[in-house]
């Protein structure tokens, strides 16, 4: 059967898919009750859960994992003695920033320049809505040819580890034949790319004091140690000047042989001012997809308004650490935790917390469900080939699950395209992107069944 009745059946479901995707977008669901109540995240839950009830899936659960967030489990049977395919993505989303700096409310899903704006349209509840869409198209034009398992987690941004060790604990629940993990995104709108490799995270927050408590800047300021000015200080020893992450003990000198980033198309992806240099040696492709990476990504400290002349005693940053394939996590871990308590100024006293921990990932690409995937790309993006890339976040239930089937066959596909601005102000998704990607995978399913028949 050709692709056409598919296309056309998820061209005409896309109005739904809109009107779906605005009651997903506008759950709150930042899975950290200091930010948002925690109920947002439990109505988004029991909105995926009726969703699936919705398409005929049997055992819809909601787990309870060890983090204390919900994922949500649902099964669809299908043909006797087809393959079980698993479809993973993640209802809670990464807080909003700043919501006075987007263009339209974050958590209303907005059309505007032929986009969808709003926090998690494309990371990763349109992920979500992409298979659905892929496995209604295939109900109206001759059934789901294979079994199918629904994973969509409750605390992926967070990086806690809930589904993985709910996983680990249940291994049975999530056992596939080949998964489908719908949480990366294509490497340019309109070319169609499945993810290779990953790279792992450490998050740490380090906590740098000084003082019995603040001081007087002019009376005590030039001799008392700020530990603000020591946290900055140490925070700066995680780069060298052209801003390579240098870890001690950690090696950056890995090179990409794939797919490579244009450095003009990165820095217009990234949005890079005029006269900004780009940081760290090598290719772009290098920097992002074979190397580690450090991130301040956020500082306790006194705020600009209402600040006071005044020694801080202590001083808190979370700093997150992207950890290429071919590097172990937990070691990384203990690397950096090392060369936080080292180089403190001024015998500055250093505690390290770990909040969150993931390995890299590598996908072999040369087996049978890519070759399926493949087909699939061609069809839903006429002229094109299936390319492959790297993806510098990561996604820690990868690893767990290959360790839990290595049989498994582990794809990665998305919406988080560029233009996406994922994790960002003004996060979109392209519906074109959204339907031709579903189009992908229904298809994909189909070239799956048929290949499993040979």
């Amino acid at each position: 059967m050709t692709a056409r009745p598919i296309s056309e059946t998820i061209a005409a479901l896309m109005p739904r898919a809109k009107a779906e995707l605005t009651e997903l977008v506008a759950f709150r669901s930042v899975a950290d009750p200091a930010q948002f109540p925690k109920s947002e995240c439990d109505a988004a839950a029991d909105w995926v859960a009726d969703a699936l009830r919705a398409e005929d899936f049997q055992d819809v659960a909601l787990l309870d994992t060890p983090d204390g967030t919900r994922s949500v489990y649902g099964f669809l049977p299908g043909p006797a003695g087809a393959p079980t395919v698993l479809l993973y993505a993640h209802y809670d989303v990464q807080p909003p920033l700043d919501e006075s700096a987007w263009i339209s409310p974050p958590f209303e899903l907005t059309e505007r320049d032929g986009r969808w704006f709003g926090r998690g349209a494309a990371d990763c509840k349109g992920g979500f809505i992409m298979h659905l869409l892929a496995l209604r198209a295939l109900k109206a034009n001759g059934g789901v040819p294979v079994s199918v398992k629904v994973i969509a987690e409750g605390s992926e941004e967070q990086g806690t580890g809930g589904l993985e060790q709910y996983a680990e604990a249940h291994p049975e629940l999530l056992a596939a034949d080949t998964i489908v993990i719908g949480d990366t995104g294509n490497f340019r709108v309109g070319l169609p790319t499945v993810t290779s490799t990953l790279r792992g995270m450490t998050m740490l927050r380090v906590q740098v004091d000084t003082l019995e408590g603040n001081l007087h800047s002019g009376q005590f300021g030039g001799a008392a140690p700020d530990a603000l000015a020591a946290l900055i200080q140490l925070l700066a020893s995680l780069r060298a000047e052209d801003g390579t992450t240098t870890v001690d003990g950690l090696t950056s000198d890995a090179e990409w042989d794939g797919l490579q980033y244009p450095e003009g198309e990165f820095r217009k992806d990234a949005k890079v001012l005029d006269g900004v240099e780009l940081i760290g040696t090598g290719s772009v492709a290098d920097r992002i997809w074979a190397r580690p990476a450090v991130t301040v990504i956020g500082i306790d400290c006194p705020p600009v308004v209402g600040a006071t002349p005044s020694l801080q005693a202590s001083a808190r940053a979370q700093v997150s650490l992207r950890v290429p394939p071919g590097q172990d996590a937990a070691e990384a871990t203990k690397l950096l935790t090392a060369h936080l308590e080292s180089h403190a100024p001024w015998g500055a006293r250093v505690s390290v917390e770990l909040v969150g921990q993931g390995q890299a990932f590598r996908a072999d690409i040369t087996s049978p469900a890519y070759t399926s995937m493949a087909q699939a790309m061609r069809a839903a993006y006429p002229g094109e080939e299936m390319q492959s890339s790297g993806m510098g976040g990561s996604i820690p239930l990868c690893n767990t699950l290959a360790g839990l089937y290595p049989e498994a066959e582990i794809l990665l596909i998305g919406l988080s395209e560029p233009e996406a601005q994922i994790h960002a102000v003004n996060e979109s998704v392209s519906p074109q992107e959204l339907e031709r990607l579903s189009v992908a995978e229904a298809l994909f399913l189909r070239n799956y069944a048929e290949s499993k028949k040979a």
